[in-house]
């Protein structure tokens, strides 16, 4: 975009000398702004992480009652994330430290929208409902081009088995509601996917979205060797040197009883306790609770080593705030990680409702440089509109 001035007060001067000088700074004025005519932090992508709402299911305790819905706990997150321009960044050396917080370009939920329909649980449909209701039309923020907020959404391992059953009894059997959602929502196909059309094995909610020269890979629960076919086609399209973020509901090791049961007939039971959500077997025995998965890790870490411009990983589903790095089973790789917390289940924050957070992530595509920061959200319960916190602060290098 050009700043466009009028510049007849500057050419209504009489000298050589100070002609030129208008004219040189009139000329600045149509050239495309890049120094101090540039909107504050104009080239920075500024985007909110959260994961695991969970909808259907009640806090024990939140600002002095107990069980408490998770609409509320989650509208009263979403006030606050609302609450987040005109703050001012803390002076950690992260990317726009010590500026005012001027727009949030995106919006990641990292699944988990709808808790598993076991009875009594409300069904996938109405949770996605609830979901809807709370942040599509309950977020009022807008992005550094005054555009409302976009939203990037994967699916959680609740999300999914709603859609395809588990091994405790549930109301209805099944619901795929949430995932049908977030496939019309993200993928955007040319006729919209319908419950009764939808079939896990083959509707993935794989997708990417360039931004500002970052490529980001969103993908269905976990890589394994199923997602990776898709990853690699994903992955091989941008430039080598182009940094890459991956957005999972998993942690990086995953959890053995997300994959699918080895022993035939590979189906859910409550003896061997396999979810059958990720596609591979699994590979270390007959029994999730089992729990290593060193074997299934080794070809995801071969899929980064093959990849380095693979630079983060973002991810819920352990429900606590984390930054850190994934070694792999052998130690032989190093990739940084961000965990998020839960307004619903959060490890530590149903606990302690002071340390309820989500992350505001900043990154400079120019610098290649990404700080995510820890917002406190709740940190005086008895005062609800008290300001968002930072907490804890991580930068990496995106090069």
């Amino acid at each position: 975009m050009m700043a466009i001035y009028s510049c007849k007060h500057f050419l209504n001067i009489k000298t050589t000398t100070t002609l030129s000088i208008a004219l040189l700074f009139c000329l600045a004025l149509l050239i495309p702004a890049t120094g101090f005519c540039q909107a504050k932090n104009a080239s920075t992508i500024e985007l909110i992480f959260t994961s695991d709402a969970h909808f259907g299911i009640s806090r024990k305790a939140f600002r002095g009652d107990s069980n408490v819905i998770s609409e509320k706990v989650n509208k009263a997150m979403v006030a606050q994330m609302n609450s987040l321009p005109g703050l001012t960044f803390p002076a950690d050396n992260g990317v726009d430290a010590g500026k005012k917080i001027d727009g949030i370009d995106y919006l990641i939920e990292g699944g988990d929208i709808a808790n598993r329909m076991e009875i009594p649980i409300q069904s996938a449909a109405t949770s996605f409902a609830q979901f809807s209701e709370t942040y599509f039309n309950g977020i009022t923020l807008k992005g550094h081009d005054q555009k409302p907020t976009q939203f990037l959404i994967v699916p959680g391992n609740h999300d999914i088995t709603n859609a395809i059953g588990f091994y405790k009894p549930m109301q209805p059997l099944t619901d795929p509601s949430s995932m049908v959602n977030i496939y019309n929502l993200m993928l955007k196909p040319a006729k919209p996917m319908t419950n009764e059309a939808y079939n896990y094995t083959t509707d993935k909610i794989n997708y990417s979205r360039d931004i500002k020269g970052i490529h980001f890979m969103f993908i269905t629960l976990w890589p394994d060797s199923a997602e990776r076919i898709w990853m690699e086609k994903d992955i091989n399209k941008v430039a080598k040197n182009t940094p890459v973020i991956i957005v999972s509901h998993d942690e990086p090791e995953s959890e053995a009883k997300h994959f699918t049961n080895p022993a035939a007939p590979h189906d859910m039971n409550k003896q061997n306790k396999f979810e059958n959500l990720v596609t591979e077997y699994y590979k270390e025995g007959n029994a999730a609770v089992k729990g290593q998965t060193d074997l299934e890790q080794r070809g995801w870490v071969k899929f980064l080593k093959a990849h380095p411009n693979v630079k983060a990983y973002l991810h819920g589903n352990t429900n606590f705030n984390e930054f850190y790095t994934y070694q792999g089973p052998d130690k032989d790789i190093s990739l940084p990680v961000f965990r998020v917390d839960s307004p619903m289940k959060g490890e530590i924050s149903s606990k302690d409702e002071t340390k309820l957070s989500f992350l505001l992530i900043s990154i400079d595509p120019v610098a290649l440089k990404l700080t995510a920061r820890e917002c406190l959200w709740d940190t005086n319960p008895t005062a609800p509109t008290a300001k968002v916190i930072f907490g804890e602060s991580k930068t990496i290098s995106l090069n």
